[in-house]
């Protein structure tokens, strides 16, 4: 390859490189002054009975129990719990039962099969809104898998009052176990931090607003103008694709960092992650095609190719390839590869680290390793409609 060809192809890398590197700087600077992260607030009279909270299931026997003992230790702000089960098979009903009778607020319902046109989750959850008490000022969307800490709806509350959000939702804790995720699941995490603003910063632009269906707490209100979850029937990223709409409707939205007020074990292993969590993270159902596909580029110019590129522009300049281009390629690439170390450090405290040290939790720190990857599995679902969920076909 001659000197001429290399310093051609190192400056059109250097341009788009260079552009998409002052794109993530201007998306990741806010989040150095972003809110802090809710704490747990005691429980206040004033609340009392505002909020109404659904669970969708379906076959979530094996992890709900938290989740239903999490809500259970709210207080009286808390007014009802509704689980909305799809007709589960194994002993998801038979767990909820048991709690009714521990808890008077839980109640269990099953929702009316799915119409066209409709996806399970929001399907659901729209049925457990027109279940919901109408004396309820605030709805609470919450997922199977969440373990929610004690003083969480109380300080969703008390936010939402002092601030005059319509609606917030929480970025959660992360609950890894095994080698594989602890790899792969940090580095599709930071594919939504480099696209969105971080947790705490408010986002100005609808189309760019983030949200975590595991805890949705809306305004009754907001919903009932919005004709409950049906502008989100067929989406399979239900929360972003309502937030949006909600926020394009001119209503405060906000994210915010939950780590305090709300645990999640998502998927068992590498292989339920990369197939479950990696189906929805393009979030095409909430974008157009022109904002999945560039925000596609714009990844892959700076999460994807930092690793490969540097490798190859070292192995050049080993050869003796020493000019200009090419030295600030490289320059570039460490320098993403070092924005992404910080990062790193960054989002640490999303994630439950464990009692003792181990191998496992230790794979974290060579997540970046895998952010090719995770460029790669972004692509794979942008170029494919999804078909089924949580054993769902549709």
């Amino acid at each position: 390859m001659n000197s001429e060809l290399i310093d051609a192809i190192s400056l059109v890398i250097l341009i788009f490189q260079g552009v998409a590197t002052l794109i993530l700087l201007s998306r990741l600077l806010p989040g150095a002054i972003r809110r802090s992260p809710l704490q747990p607030q005691p429980s206040h009279s004033r609340f009392s009975g505002k909020v109404s909270a659904i669970i969708p299931t379906l076959n979530e026997a094996e992890r709900i129990k938290p989740c239903l003992q999490g809500l259970s230790l709210q207080g009286e702000e808390l007014r009802e719990v509704i689980v909305v089960d799809s007709h589960s098979q194994d002993a998801t009903p038979a767990i909820v039962e048991a709690q009714t009778k521990i808890d008077a607020r839980f109640r269990l319902i099953n929702d009316p099969p799915l119409p066209p046109g409709w996806v399970g989750r929001p399907w659901a959850l729209h049925n457990g809104f027109l279940n919901s008490s109408g004396q309820s000022d605030w709805i609470l969307g919450v997922d199977a898998d969440t373990q929610p800490q004690a003083g969480l709806v109380t300080s969703l509350l008390a936010i939402a009052e002092a601030e005059g959000y319509d609606l917030i939702s929480l970025a959660p804790q992360f609950i890894l176990q095994y080698p594989g995720e602890w790899w792969l699941q940090p580095a599709l995490l930071v594919t939504l931090l480099y696209r969105f603003d971080s947790a705490g910063v408010d986002s100005s632009d609808p189309h760019r607003v983030m949200a975590n269906g595991q805890c949705f707490f809306c305004r009754r209100s907001v919903l009932e103008a919005l004709a409950g979850y049906s502008s989100a029937a067929n989406s399979f990223c239900d929360d972003v694709t309502l937030a949006r709409k909600i926020a394009a409707a001119g209503y405060k939205v906000g994210f915010i960092d939950g780590a305090k007020l709300i645990k999640v074990r998502m998927y068992e292993g590498a292989k339920e992650t990369w197939q479950e969590w990696g189906r929805s993270l393009d979030l095409k159902d909430a974008a157009s095609p022109w904002q999945v596909w560039s925000d596609w580029w714009f990844l892959l110019l700076v999460q994807g190719l930092p690793f490969p590129l540097l490798s190859v522009a070292l192995l050049l300049f080993s050869l003796g390839y020493t000019s200009i281009t090419l030295v600030a390629v490289i320059g570039l690439n460490l320098g993403l590869l070092f924005l992404r170390s910080i990062i790193l450090v960054a989002i640490a405290a999303s994630y439950q680290r464990p009692t003792k040290l181990s191998l496992a939790s230790g794979l974290f720190w060579l997540s970046p390793l895998a952010d090719p990857l995770a460029v790669v599995r972004i692509l794979l679902s942008s170029l494919k409609t999804p078909t089924q969920w949580r054993g769902r076909i549709y």
